[in-house]
C-alpha cells in the first residue's frame, strides 16, 4: 500500500471562499464543505430542532383511588356471649372499628346459641349494636337466651346489610 504525503507544503482550496490555505489547516463542515479554520461556522440549532414527542396522555397500569367496598368479618370462634333470662347477646370481634347505633349482620351461625334457634341471629334486616370496648358490642336479640355460653360457632361472619360484590 503506498504511503500518503504528511501534506507539509500542500495547498488546499476554500469551498466557501476558493483562497488557497495550508492543507494542514483545513476542517471539513457539517454540510461537507471543506474550508479553512478561520471560516467554519458550526450547525445552527434552527436547522434541526429538538423532536416533539407529544403531551403525555395517561400512565400505564394507573390505579385510581378509590373507596374500599364494604366486606363481612370473619369472628374469632365462638363469638357470641348469651347470658340466660338476657336478650343482651356480646359479641367479640378484635378490633372492629365500629360506632354505636351501627347495623351489622350475622351470617353463618351454627347451633342453638344461648337455647334459641340460629336464624334468629341471621336477621336479614340487621341489629342495631352499642360499642363496648374496641374489641367488643353487644345488640339486643328480641328473646331472653334460656342458656348461658359463648356459643355461634367457628365460622360467624359480621358485616354490613348490603355487601359490594
Amino acid at each position: 500500500m503506498a504511503k500518503l504525503s504528511r501534506g507539509k507544503y500542500a495547498q488546499a482550496i476554500s469551498d466557501r471562499s476558493g483562497l488557497a490555505f495550508p492543507y494542514r489547516e483545513m476542517v471539513t463542515e457539517w454540510n461537507g464543505s471543506f474550508v479553512h479554520n478561520s471560516e467554519f461556522e458550526p450547525k445552527q440549532p434552527q436547522i434541526q430542532p429538538t423532536r416533539f414527542t407529544g403531551d403525555p396522555q395517561g400512565l400505564m397500569n394507573a390505579r385510581p383511588a378509590r373507596v374500599e367496598p364494604a366486606t363481612e368479618n370473619l369472628l374469632p370462634g365462638n363469638p357470641l356471649s348469651l347470658t340466660s333470662g338476657s336478650s343482651t347477646v356480646t359479641v367479640t370481634e378484635p378490633a372492629h372499628g365500629r360506632a354505636t347505633s351501627d347495623t351489622v349482620v350475622f351470617r353463618n351461625v351454627d347451633g342453638s346459641p344461648g337455647g334459641l334457634v340460629y336464624s334468629l341471629f341471621e336477621n336479614s334486616s340487621g341489629f342495631s349494636i352499642t360499642v363496648i370496648d374496641t374489641n367488643s358490642y353487644s345488640f339486643d336479640c328480641g328473646s331472653n337466651a334460656t342458656v348461658t355460653e359463648n356459643s355461634g360457632g367457628m365460622f360467624v361472619t359480621a358485616g354490613p346489610v348490603t355487601l359490594t360484590p
